[in-house]
Order: C-alpha cells, then sequence, then structure tokens
C-alpha cells in the first residue's frame, strides 16, 4: 500500500487522530507496539495562525514516530491554506484534513463534519491545500451529516478529483456522533466504486483484532484506523498485526508488560506537561483499560484513579488494584474480565 511516496503494509492500521489523546507521547507508544501510521491531534486553523503556544506544541513530530501525520480543521480556504504551509513546516509526512469532528464547538462553527453541509466549500479547501504544500494531502471524513444525507460515495470521487493521496472515512454521520453502531456497508461500496483509486482507510468500532481482521475481509479497504480501543490499550496494535501477519490469535500479554506500558503513558504525560496536568491528561486511559476490570471493586478502583493528583499516589493505587488481579489468579491481559 501506498499513500503518494510514503510506503506502507498491505492491510496497514493506523493510530486514529483524537483530540487530547494522540499526543507524540501515545503516538510513539502506539508505534513501539506495531501502529502502521499515528496521526496528531486535530490542529486548529484559526489557532496555529494565531502562533497559540498550546496548539503550536501539538505540531511536534518524533523520528521514531514516523510515518506520521497532522491533521488540521477549519472552516474558511485561507485560514486553512495558511495553517497548512506553517504544518509543512512542521516535517509531518502527511497532512490530513478534518470533515468529521461532529462535537458541537467544531461542526457547530462550519468545521469539522460541519463541512458536510457545505460541500462546494469543502471541496474548496481541499483543492486549495493541496495545491498550497508540497507534502501528500489526505482527509477523514464521515458517511454524511445525518441519515437522510449518507452523501460519502460520491463525496469520495469529489474529493479524488481535489487531488487528495488517501480518504479515511469514520462510518457513522455526523448526527450520530459516536452513537451506535459503525456502518461499514457504504465504506465498502467507496472501496468497490471503479473511480475510485486512492487508497481508502475504515474507521469505526474497530475494538479488537478479530474485528480488524473482518473489517479488511468483508470491505477490502487498504487499511483500518484504531482509535477509543487504544484507551489504556496500546498493545491492541500488537493483537492486531499479530492476527492478521500470522493467523493466529496473539498469545496472553503478561500483566506485568502491560502495567509497564501504563506507567510508560503516565511518565510521559507528566515529562511532557508536568505532574499535575499529566495526570489529568492520563486518566482516561487509566479509567478505561481492560487490566483493573477483573477485579472486584473496580469502581473504586477507578474513581481513586480519577481523583489521584500525584504520580506516588496513581501508582500506589494501581499496585493494590494487581495485587487484588494477582490474587484472583490472573497473571495475562487476556485472562482479564473485559
Amino acid at each position: 500500500m501506498k499513500i503518494a511516496n510514503i510506503e506502507l503494509p498491505d492491510r496497514a492500521v493506523m493510530l486514529a487522530p483524537m483530540e487530547d489523546v494522540t499526543d507524540v507521547g501515545f503516538r510513539l507508544q502506539c508505534k513501539q507496539f506495531g501502529a502502521d501510521m499515528v496521526y496528531s491531534e486535530f490542529v486548529s486553523a484559526d489557532a496555529l495562525i494565531r502562533s497559540i503556544d498550546k496548539t503550536m506544541q501539538k505540531l511536534k513530530v518524533l523520528e521514531e514516530e514516523r510515518p506520521v501525520v497532522i491533521q488540521i480543521y477549519g472552516k474558511d480556504v485561507a485560514s486553512m491554506v495558511e495553517a497548512a504551509q506553517i504544518v509543512e513546516q512542521a516535517h509531518p509526512d502527511i497532512i490530513d484534513i478534518n470533515f468529521g469532528c461532529p462535537v458541537k464547538r467544531v461542526a457547530g462553527k462550519g468545521a469539522g463534519a460541519g463541512l458536510l453541509q457545505n460541500i462546494p466549500l469543502m471541496l474548496q479547501i481541499t483543492r486549495a491545500v493541496v495545491d498550497a504544500v508540497h507534502l501528500p494531502v489526505t482527509v477523514k471524513t464521515r458517511l454524511g451529516w445525518d441519515c437522510e444525507h449518507k452523501i460519502i460515495v460520491s463525496l469520495a470521487e469529489q474529493l479524488q478529483d481535489q487531488g487528495i493521496a488517501a480518504l479515511a472515512i469514520h462510518g457513522r454521520t455526523r448526527s450520530q456522533m459516536y452513537n451506535g453502531e459503525a456502518d461499514w456497508t457504504l465504506i465498502r461500496e467507496v472501496k468497490q466504486n471503479p473511480h475510485m483509486h486512492i487508497p481508502i482507510i475504515g474507521n469505526g468500532d474497530v475494538t479488537s483484532a478479530q474485528i480488524a481482521r473482518q473489517r479488511f475481509e468483508e470491505t477490502g479497504v487498504d487499511a483500518i484506523m484504531v482509535g477509543r480501543a487504544t484507551f489504556g490499550r496500546p498493545w491492541i496494535f500488537k493483537e492486531i498485526k499479530h492476527l492478521l501477519q500470522t493467523g493466529e490469535e496473539l498469545p496472553p500479554i503478561p500483566l506485568d508488560e502491560c502495567i509497564l506500558a501504563l506507567k510508560h503513558q503516565v511518565e510521559a504525560s507528566v515529562a511532557r506537561i508536568g505532574e499535575y496536568r499529566g495526570i489529568l491528561h492520563i486518566r482516561r486511559h487509566l479509567a478505561a483499560t481492560p487490566v483493573f476490570k477483573g477485579i472486584p471493586n473496580f469502581r473504586d478502583t477507578r474513581i481513586a484513579m480519577l481523583r489521584a493528583e500525584t504520580v506516588d499516589e496513581l501508582y500506589a493505587i494501581m499496585e493494590s488494584a494487581v495485587s487484588q488481579i494477582r490474587e484472583s489468579g490472573v497473571q495475562s491481559v487476556s485472562s482479564v474480565n473485559w
């Protein structure tokens, strides 16, 4: 599989872009567990142009995480072009345009998935960004605005005509937000359209290695993205890649390996933005991880982790939870009650 001049494995598995999740530390960790390509948090074009410090920090790219994509969003041509040119100076491998974010503060202001209600402007932005930079430009979007306007099959051809190098499709409409099940039938239809020649990347509800393999087999997509299933579980890439490459499920992952991975997340987050903010940033991963869900008082443990304010306090809670897991006889993640 190739995106422009970037070589990727067949049936590539990618880390989806997620706000306040896919920072450089988490991207690097997912890469180490086997992600073939990683995406940044989405970056506001307006904030880039104003050189907002927090936004500029999102442009940091490490050589070890390549190929890496920086994703931008905005609602007008001029700001998106200027933002893309700023991003190009950070030297990612690809620039991605977000036409899929459904949250009100983005879509409600005409950016992200909001542009699914203004296709001419979406296409104008896409062409302008493609023409303004030398890097490959890709797009991530949704099936349509709502169930009455699932326009992705025709929209995919229109976006391809603007010169994009690949298209990622989330199998929900904007009105669905993240609710209900992702519908991959239209993703398959886009991929099977004989007029499409760019890579198609499927996204939505890929939560296990088995589902990943099923999506490849049923739709023929060139790649898949894994999003929320990575929370507290970056090793999901290792599980998926093993099944795709060998046809067999990965042997149980030792509990110690998973705990070490979670602690590395904590340390990377704290090193990047300080102890208090770093713990706030990482707690969603610890609360979501399947590792602790086998203990009898998981709810109490989860609440305690969410309230922790220091690394020592957080690690003490984690060690207590690990002790309870070991007492129950569990030694590997696949044995945990997911």
